[in-house]
């Protein structure tokens, strides 16, 4: 079992900025790809983006692309998901997940953190 644990959520106004952190314990496996997805009741479930933690290539969502990056740090088995310029409709709960790619451009995400909130208002 992988554990993952959120952290860095809040109210923020259009335009400004969080951090949100995402630590995984348990059987953590290094070869895992570790992402961010957004999701509320509204609108379902929506990729962010992810991470291949033994390399750091990263992939983004197109409506974050250019305002987010996605980091990671192997020392903590810890990713970083900075959140700049942002938009009322980002408000959503963001989760973290982990899991492998299964080939080519698609992944299977077998474990998810409980999530964030993520409040984006004057």
């Amino acid at each position: 079992q992988v554990y993952l644990a959120e952290s860095g959520g809040g109210l923020v106004q259009p335009g400004g900025s969080l951090r949100l952190t995402c630590t995984a314990s348990g059987r953590f496996d290094p070869g895992f790809v570790m992402g961010w997805f957004r999701q509320t009741l509204e609108n379902g479930r929506e990729f962010v983006a992810r991470i291949t933690y033994v390399d750091g290539q990263t992939n983004y969502g197109d409506p974050v692309k250019g305002r987010f990056t996605i980091s990671r740090d192997t020392a903590k088995n810890m990713i970083t998901l900075q959140m700049n310029d942002l938009k009322p409709e980002g408000t959503d709960v963001y989760r973290c997940v982990a899991g492998v790619a299964t080939g080519g451009t698609t992944f299977r995400y077998d474990y998810w953190g409980k999530g964030t909130q993520v409040t984006v208002s004057p």
